[in-house]
């Protein structure tokens, strides 16, 4: 590859940016008397340095021409005269022009010797005092540390932002650390692949049964399961997984003691509940166990229900012109009279209806009352139901992105100033968020948790939903009965039987469901043939806007991958007036005019809004229309409901075509017609809550295409819904304890 990049050599006349968290940075180069501006992520760069990168000429949409680098070597100024324009440029503190001149006056070409390892001989240089000359010497080995790990893991092909990223997590011994376990590479913050750093770890000469391997292995296995939604393990399930994964022979006994080691050093944690040990990496038992104490803490608070409850029940009965049902006036008056409370109910069971009247009745008591949601999509679905401005929880707790992590604004030492938080959509909430949310409630602050515990749980680790209702502590209420009106609807009737595990039913031709079988390509092509022609000539809808497809997997030909690729060459082709982005190798292309899905949480991308105030932000799940490309600076312009993005180069992987997705990047969305193709659909993804949270994304109508006995098979499956958690005990402890 590097035979295809451009080299360019010279001297680091000016940096403009630097991002020491990430290792990013724009820089000017003087290559022969050529001043060129160079951006990449190349590591800790200064003025005054030699620098060799390879890459390419790109043309910003912002910044103009570039040069894109992909590698960067770089040398510290060796001669007198170097050095000095190095010292002089102010890439150390408390050195300025004159000073360096002095510095390279009295140590000449070992100036920079002195200043690492003998910075006191600094003090010969008048003004430079011994606190003076500590932070000079530390600030440049810092960032001569940064440029020895760049090396370091540029000989096993890893990044500057790895490297980067290692050196704030390791410090100035990162190299040293590294050498000596290999294996910290695919822990935090790094979490690079166990097999790559196997790699790594049998050039360093460390051997197979290693304990320094052992221990990682059973730590990769903890987290891969987290990946999975699981909080802990079962003790035997994860030695077992570990054995098995590390390949060892009769390995058990040996990755037994590993495990006693790192339970001895706290590295993992181990609760026993039932007569079973489970066994926690330590960030996620601290975050159930905070969720229990707070929610603990929450539920023996003192509350006051308010005199006028009854009557203020029905004076809204009378506004609103009809009678609430005997659980919802249940669910009412729990809001009113309880701290913390769960309400949950399928489709067609009256919650918004319950959500109103409680944020209603709330209103009339409290000036500061918070509605919120896991996702941008949800949020804004919340907000549309109950006419009330609606965040997603990020944008509640307001993200810090500075330090390279995700940290909030808002936290124990700086509360959310509201009275109420109602947060819908329960289910997709992981423990870490749900954990920060509830640290940075008030201590009096209510908690309404609205959801429904069949739908997916979250892609996170956890079930938070699922645990609290099977601890049966908290004050809930479910919501069973089906309203006359959507008992009309075969959506909400099938939603409902699904729960139950019975099949679905197919309607006529006037109703809001229908099953077609097929199979194969077969299905493939009657998907597209619903979504381009057959559904907008029936029933007016846009095939781009109003009809989504929702595929259980990626793979094979009705997966969202194949799907995606055939749904854009008929809804959107290639035309001369479609300027376009392709990737030779995967055959991927962006194309003005495509349908587009944000596919991880990006904090830092800015957004424009017409006629209102710009922000940072693009989460997961979020889905707009592209409506420029501009192949020269492989960028695109994205609008995302009233917000207009523009992504660079380095952002485009952030995107995916979304004319099909999957049904877990679905959740908390809502569509006028839902498609979902029940074909060929791998045994491990047939499972029931998959196929009801599809179902149930529907608002006007459904169509599954697919084999019958497959959606049967969904619809019996139940088992594929267990994830390890230890919450419900946690709860139950607290909550017995506190009362």
């Amino acid at each position: 590859m590097q035979g295809e990049l451009l080299k360019l050599e010279g001297v680091v006349e000016h940096v403009i940016f630097e991002n020491q968290e990430t290792g990013y940075a724009v820089f000017e180069v003087n290559a022969g008397g050529t001043d060129v501006v160079v951006s990449g992520d190349v590591g800790s760069i200064d003025n005054g340095m030699t620098v060799v990168v390879y890459g390419r000429m790109t043309n910003h949409p912002t910044y103009g021409e570039q040069f894109r680098a992909e590698t960067c070597e770089a040398a510290l100024p060796e001669d007198a005269a170097a050095i000095q324009s190095y010292l002089a440029s102010g890439v150390l503190p408390y050195i300025g022009s004159s000073t360096a001149k002095k510095i390279v006056a009295k140590f000449g070409a070992d100036a920079l010797t002195v200043i690492a390892e003998e910075p006191d001989r600094l003090c010969e240089i008048k003004g430079i005092t011994p606190q003076k000359a500590a932070a000079i010497s530390n600030e440049f080995r810092r960032l001569y540390g940064v440029r020895e790990v760049i090396a370091w893991m540029a000989q096993f092909g890893l990044s500057a932002q790895v490297a980067v990223t290692a050196y704030r997590a390791f410090g100035p011994h990162t190299v040293e650390a590294l050498n000596n376990n290999p294996y910290m590479l695919c822990g935090e913050p790094l979490n690079l692949k166990f097999s790559q750093v196997d790699v790594i770890a049998k050039a360093l000469q460390v051997g197979k049964d290693s304990s320094l391997r052992l221990a990682a292995g059973l730590l990769y296995t903890l987290r891969h399961n987290a990946g999975n939604g699981h909080t802990c393990l079962p003790r035997a399930k994860l030695t077992d997984a570990a054995a098995r994964f590390l390949l060892l022979e009769d390995g058990i006994q040996r990755v037994e003691q590993a495990l006693e080691e790192l339970l001895r050093t706290e590295e993992m944690r181990s609760r026993t509940f039932d007569g079973v040990e489970y066994i926690y990496r330590p960030g996620l038992l601290s975050a159930e166990e905070d969720i229990a104490a707070r929610l603990g803490e929450i539920s023996t608070f003192p509350t006051e229900v308010p005199s006028t409850l009854e009557n203020d029940i029905r004076v809204l009965e009378l506004a609103q012109g009809f009678s609430y049902a005997p659980l919802q006036k249940e669910a009412i008056r729990m809001a009113l009279s309880s701290r913390v409370m769960v309400l949950t109910g399928g489709p067609g069971t009256g919650k918004t209806t319950t959500v109103n009247a409680i944020l209603t009745l709330y209103e009339g008591l409290y000036d500061r009352v918070a509605l919120c949601a896991p996702t941008g999509r949800a949020a804004k679905r919340l907000s549309e139901l109950t006419g009330h401005s609606a965040s997603t929880i990020h944008r509640l707790l307001e993200v810090d992105y500075s330090t390279g992590t995700v940290r909030f604004i808002h936290n124990e030492k700086n509360l959310l100033p509201f009275d109420v938080i109602i947060l819908d959509e329960m289910s997709m909430v992981d423990v870490k968020l749900f954990q920060a949310l509830l640290a940075a409630a008030r201590p009096h602050c209510r908690i309404i948790m609205v959801g429904d515990a069949d739908q997916l749980p979250s892609v996170g680790p956890g079930n938070i939903l699922g645990e609290i209702l099977r601890a049966d502590i908290l004050p809930t209420v479910c919501l069973t009965e089906i309203f006359r009106q959507a008992q009309k609807s075969l959506i909400v009737q099938n939603a409902h039987r699904i729960v139950k595990g019975e099949a679905p039913r197919t309607g006529g031709k006037k109703a809001d469901f229908f099953m077609i079988e097929s199979f194969g390509p077969a299905c493939q092509q009657l998907v597209c043939d619903l979504v381009s022609t057959r559904l907008p000539r029936t029933y007016g809808f846009d095939p781009v806007r109003d009809i989504q497809v929702l595929c259980p997997t990626k793979v094979g030909p009705t997966g969202s991958i194949e799907l995606n690729r055939r749904l854009q060459a008929v809804l959107n082709p290639p035309a001369p007036d479609k300027p376009q982005i392709a990737w030779e190798q995967s055959g991927r292309v962006l194309r003005k005019g495509d349908k587009v899905m944000q596919i991880k949480n990006d904090y830092d991308i800015p957004f424009e809004r017409s006629g209102a105030e710009a922000g940072v932000g693009a989460y997961n799940g979020d889905l707009g229309i592209i409506t420029e490309v501009d192949p020269s600076s492989r960028s695109v312009t994205v609008m995302m409901d009233d917000r207009k993005y523009i992504y660079g180069a380095d952002q485009l992987a952030e995107l995916e075509p979304a004319y099909a997705v999957t049904i877990h990047k679905s959740q908390g969305s809502e569509f006028p017609a839902v498609i979902i193709p029940a074909a060929d659909v791998p045994a491990r993804l047939c499972y029931r809550n998959l196929l009801y949270t599809g179902v149930t994304r529907a608002r006007k109508l459904c169509i599954i295409t697919g084999m019958g006995r497959t959606v049967q098979t969904m619809t019996e499956n139940v088992r594929q819904n267990l994830r390890y958690s230890c919450l419900r005990y946690l709860l139950a402890a607290t909550v017995s304890h506190k009362s």
